[in-house]
């Protein structure tokens, strides 16, 4: 089975409310000064719950994707890739990111792959979204 969870930081058709997925600092229609709490990873409770692949990309990383979910459809076993998107009518509007282009440049900002971030410290991963394969099947 493969689950592809799209995921836009937010309970976007309900009002935009903060969601497990919001980061912190970020606005919503619940957390106007900002969400204290740091986000679930969605990719680390798959992988403990016992997913055999489990994957992390954007929008703006269309050829990983791709391929991330070629492999997952010929993976045994339970596979999960967690696909960030914007959501420009809540999160956008709630965040100063007033069109959808500015949502695209802001995921590019902030989305970082997993070799990338090896040889970054904590404090330059701060406020990066680690993108990659973080169970491919073969563990």
């Amino acid at each position: 089975m493969t689950v592809i969870c799209a995921s836009n930081m937010i309970y976007g058709m309900t009002g935009g409310q903060v969601s497990s997925t919001t980061s912190v600092g970020a606005f919503t229609q619940t957390t106007t000064q900002g969400n204290p709490y740091r986000p679930f990873d969605l990719c680390k409770l798959i992988i403990a719950a016992g997913a055999t692949y489990a994957a992390r990309y954007s929008l703006t990383q269309p050829f990983a994707l791709i391929a991330s979910i070629k492999k997952a459809l010929q993976t045994n076993g339970f596979c999960f890739i967690e696909v960030l998107s914007p959501c420009p009518t809540q999160f956008g509007r709630h965040n100063q990111l007033d069109t959808p282009a500015d949502m695209i440049k802001d995921l590019m900002d902030k989305c970082i792959t997993r070799r990338k971030a090896k040889n970054l410290s904590p404090e330059e991963l701060k406020g990066k979204i680690i993108t990659g394969e973080f169970a491919n099947g073969a563990d």
